[in-house]
């Protein structure tokens, strides 16, 4: 049974986000006290995170990065505000999702049904240990090192990087991956895969490995193992 911290100031809203998904046997946990978030987060341990943006003294993007330095699970967004940076934030942080209210509670479980797949399921079927680029690539800790050092990625960056790796030196088109990342593309700005990429770059450029991951414009994305001469 999958555990699911939701962090929702809203009782009326968590009750009803609790009883949706306890009808898919999830094991819901909500917060008691909105100063110790993070204490609730470290004795809950959950598989998964479902984070309101406006929340008591502090908001979700603070909870996000107290929780992005100590794991990597995955974590979702609700937020009835609309702006664009909202999103482009939650994705800068390492979020895995992002939901606009008012939602469809389909619609979330849907989303929330394809990211434990990706993440608890598919590195089952893949090796432990691959190469690329002359760096070493862990499927089990998520994370990529070279002679310049250690770097972890989050569900969704590890997951894209795994996708262009697996077709390397193929185009990998942009409807594949959002397609491959989130179920049901509808729900989904194409702007989130490209701050998602971004981010992939940013990460990889500690190890001097952004490069290789190149833009084609208009077709999609390529990882490269062979001198790129830019990337966008």
């Amino acid at each position: 049974m999958f555990k699911i911290l939701v962090i929702e100031d809203d009782a009326t809203l968590f009750g009803e986000i609790k009883d949706r998904l306890s009808q898919w046997s999830y094991e819901v946990y909500g917060i008691e006290n909105f100063d110790k978030v993070l204490d609730a987060f470290t004795d809950i341990n959950p598989d998964l995170v479902i984070i309101d943006i406006q929340l008591p003294k502090y908001d979700g993007f603070h909870w996000c990065r107290m929780i992005r330095n100590v794991s990597k699970v995955p974590i979702v967004f609700l937020s009835s505000r609309d702006h664009p940076t909202d999103m482009v934030m939650s994705m800068q942080l390492g979020a895995d999702d992002f939901v606009q209210k008012p939602f469809h509670f389909d619609v979330l479980i849907a989303k929330i049904q394809a990211i434990l797949r990706r993440v608890y399921n598919y590195s089952t079927t893949k090796p432990t240990i691959k190469t690329w680029c002359g760096a070493t690539i862990d499927y089990e800790k998520n994370s990529i090192s070279n002679s310049l050092g250690v770097i972890e990625l989050t569900k969704n960056e590890f997951f894209i990087l795994q996708l262009l790796i697996d077709q390397k030196n193929t185009i990998v088109s942009r409807d594949e991956l959002m397609d491959r990342l989130w179920d049901d593309k509808r729900f989904i700005s194409d702007n989130t895969l490209t701050v998602n990429i971004n981010r992939l770059r940013k990460q990889l450029d500690k190890l001097e490995l952004g490069k290789y991951i190149e833009t084609k414009v208009g077709q999609g994305y390529i990882a490269l193992e062979k001198e790129p001469s830019s990337y966008d």
